[in-house]
């Protein structure tokens, strides 16, 4: 009766002892491992209630064959619970499968738990006699058996795919959890159940503790550690005995041999032994468990004596990446370059680029407020794949910069700063031991850090001035071809402007006279000679068009020679003037001509009156209706540019004006306002189209005068209207000896509407 009620009592406790365990996973949960940690706080309800369940039935002596059937369902479902954790717990997705399967063995232990089957109490098979009573319990054991194999194969097969040994070493703790949960079980089955079930209870504890916790202690360097503590304690406790033997069996028949003092004495020996003997034992024990074994400061030391004065960026990334390589025999090993970048947007992002080409590795950009940049810029110490894979605050970094890390097939990451600013990035693989990253090899590897930003910042420079030069050689190749292909282009349309010039003068010469000849017989209908008229009015215009285009074709070769003569230049303005008479009328514009006495200019008078008949023809084009056109000018005394003075002749408009960044490209052949109407059949319409070549040829007629012609405007409106000034400067000849200077009367002439 006693022994039943402390049965009761200690099952009673273990069950209760799951409740606080329940709580303990529940306040810890991590959004991250959701599923894995419902799972442990379902296995603990679980086990719990069969708990419950196993007190009462000791409590009151109940159906022994309900129980049974009861522990088996358990049992089962308990297993199986603990495959969905592991294989959540991993990632894998096959998950539905054990489910499926556990189904499947609890419906059919239902079926054999309740005969279904009619199966007979006995029947022989052969020899060999069956009870259909240990049907049930043998397929529960079946299925035990498969289900906790496949355990044992999960948890291996996992721990040896797991790319991150931290991951792997958290997979190790596992093993203990199936142990436990293996001797449990087995015990049940082979009928000799513990009370209560407390290895169920510590695989419990186990797993809770697993998935709660993110860092998990080093199984291999605790074994390592407990393997030296467990060597050195033999040792000294056998050569504390040998030599206790050793002195007994010489100084024992001694009269005054005290066995107190023997041992003091052997105790003091081995203390001053200890520390030497330990440290054997340990370079022993770490070598032949393949224990990382290095000299941080002798290592840190050489790092820095190695890229101090190193400039060029290939051989800087080779020597630091290959020094740590080497000391902490690290499989692969990269230096990313970081530089700062603003979007459009105002979004800062930090670009990766590799600092050598030894792989193909894709730049990558990262976001100032992503979580991985912000880690970086926050903490500024290294981060290890393993909490980006699992870490919640790792979640919402994107999918793209996860995969770029991913991809990299490293373990651990550690920025470079340089005066608080991010500059690079060293990335090292897993350790050809298999062993994890320490606290101290973090330490060691950010110490590396410090001491490659300076040195990575001078080769940054010198990369950045490199790469620049490249850039200008190349924009200068680029710049040259492109000029050499303008340069082609403006030939090309220099030749068809002298050809086409030439080509057409003739026959048009042909056509101007046969339509005079035409309109001067008066026998032709008026009709015709009203038809005759329109095409002489095109072939003029034409030939207007082919006279341009001729003296373009002069100046681009540079064989315009102009016959030089003493002309005052108000009267060919005047003329002119007057030939624009009946364009100024039809658009309601005025146009006024005010000049001072101005001294005679050496000019050629024909080209002259071209380059004012286009300058006032361009001035009544860009003018609106009712405008105002002002012809002024003034005299130049002499200056530098000027030996002996000059005249300045300025046409000024009530026109739209210029844009500054055109009041070069005005004065280029063929150039035209986009938003001008090019197929306009007017010479004076406002903006109406034209050749291109007027402006082209003024510039061209002044500066084969020596002169000089630009424009002034306030800039482009069309709304407002701020006009153009138009300044040509044509200056003196020098006078021949008992040569009079001949000066022009003041003249004063308008033409209105």
């Amino acid at each position: 009766m006693n022994y039943s009620l402390i049965n009761f009592v200690v099952t009673l406790s273990l069950a209760l002892m799951y409740l606080p365990l329940i709580f303990f996973v529940i306040q810890r949960r991590e959004e991250e491992q959701n599923l894995p940690l419902w799972l442990v706080i379902a296995y603990a309800s679980l086990a719990m209630i069969l708990n419950f369940t196993e007190a009462l039935w000791k409590n009151n002596a109940g159906d022994a064959q309900g129980f049974q059937a009861l522990q088996h369902y358990g049992i089962l479902t308990l297993t199986v619970m603990m495959i969905l954790t592991v294989k959540f717990f991993v990632k894998q997705a096959n998950w539905w499968n054990w489910v499926g399967l556990w189904a499947f063995w609890v419906f059919g232990l239902a079926l054999l738990q309740t005969n279904a089957f009619d199966f007979p109490e006995t029947y022989a098979l052969g020899k060999i006699t069956l009870h259909s009573a240990r049907l049930a319990p043998a397929w529960a054991t079946l299925g035990w058996s498969i289900f906790v194999m496949s355990l044992a194969l999960t948890i291996a097969s996992a721990s040896k795919t797991a790319r991150q040994q931290l991951f792997r070493n958290r997979l190790n703790y596992w093993w203990p959890v199936f142990v436990l949960i293996f001797l449990n079980d087995l015990l049940f089955f082979a009928n000799h159940p513990l009370t209560g079930n407390p290895l169920r209870f510590l695989a419990a504890v186990f797993m809770s503790y697993v998935v709660v916790t993110h860092n998990l202690p080093d199984v291999r360097l605790m074994l390592r550690r407990a393997f030296t503590y467990g060597l050195i304690a033999l040792l000294m406790v056998g050569l504390y005995a040998a030599g206790f033997l050793l002195i007994e069996a010489i100084f024992g028949d001694e009269q005054n041999f005290n066995p107190l003092l023997a041992g003091a004495v052997i105790s003091l020996i081995l203390a001053l032994l200890f520390a030497p003997l330990l440290n054997t034992i340990r370079r022993a024990v770490n070598a032949w468990l393949k224990a990382d074994q290095y000299d941080p400061n002798r290592t840190i030391h050489q790092y820095s004596e190695n890229i101090s004065n190193i400039l060029d960026m290939e051989r800087l990334a080779s020597i630091a990446v290959g020094i740590i390589k080497e000391a902490m025999q690290v499989q692969v090993g990269f230096l990313f370059l970081v530089d700062s970048d603003r979007e459009a947007d105002g979004r800062k992002i930090y670009r990766l680029r590799p600092a050598t080409e030894e792989r193909s590795i894709p730049l990558m950009d990262l976001e100032e407020n992503g979580s991985i940049a912000a880690y970086f810029l926050r903490e500024q110490k290294p981060l290890l794949q393993y909490d980006l894979d699992l870490l919640p605050i790792f979640r919402n970094s994107s999918a793209a910069a996860r995969d770029w890390f991913n991809q990299l097939q490293t373990e651990v990451y550690i920025p470079i700063f340089a005066k608080r600013q991010w500059i690079g990035l060293l990335a090292f693989g897993g350790k050809t031991s298999g062993n994890r990253y320490s606290h101290e090899d973090l330490v060691t590897l950010s110490a590396h850090a410090n001491q490659t930003a300076v040195a990575l910042e001078n080769a940054r420079l010198v990369d950045n001035l490199m790469r620049l030069n490249n850039e200008l050689r190349g924009a200068r190749r680029q710049l040259e071809k492109n000029n050499h292909d303008l340069e082609r282009i403006d030939q090309a349309k220099s030749d068809f402007i002298s050809i086409a010039s030439h080509e057409l003068r003739t026959p048009l010469t042909v056509i101007k006279g046969y339509t005079e000849m035409l309109m001067e017989d008066g026998r032709i209908d008026e009709n015709v000679q009203l038809s005759m008229k329109k095409i002489h009015e095109g072939t003029l215009r034409l030939h207007e068009v082919m006279d341009s285009m001729f003296d373009i074709a002069q100046i681009d070769a540079r064989s315009l020679k102009p016959h030089l003569q003493l002309t005052a230049l108000g009267s060919l303005i005047k003329e002119t003037m007057l030939e624009q008479t009946r364009a100024i009328k039809e658009r309601g514009q005025s146009i006024a001509l005010e000049l001072p006495a101005l001294p005679y200019v050496k000019v050629d008078p024909n080209l002259l009156i071209k380059l004012f008949h286009h300058l006032i023809r361009n001035a009544i084009k860009f003018t609106p209706n009712g405008g105002k056109i002002t012809i002024s000018g003034h005299a130049i005394p002499a200056i530098m540019d000027l030996p002996n003075g000059g005249v300045e002749i300025i046409f000024s408009d009530t026109g739209v004006g210029v844009d500054p960044n055109y009041r070069e490209i005005i004065f280029t052949k063929f150039y035209q306002p986009s938003e001008l109407g090019k197929h306009s059949t007017s010479k004076t319409r406002f903006k109406g189209g034209g050749s291109g070549l007027g402006l082209a040829l003024s510039k061209g007629i002044v500066e084969a005068h020596s002169g000089k012609i630009y424009v002034e405007s306030p800039g482009y409106d069309e709304v407002n209207f701020p006009g153009s000034h138009f300044h040509v400067i044509l200056p003196l000849s020098k006078l021949e000896p008992n040569e009079i200077p001949q000066t022009s009367q003041p003249i004063k002439f308008e033409i209105a509407a």
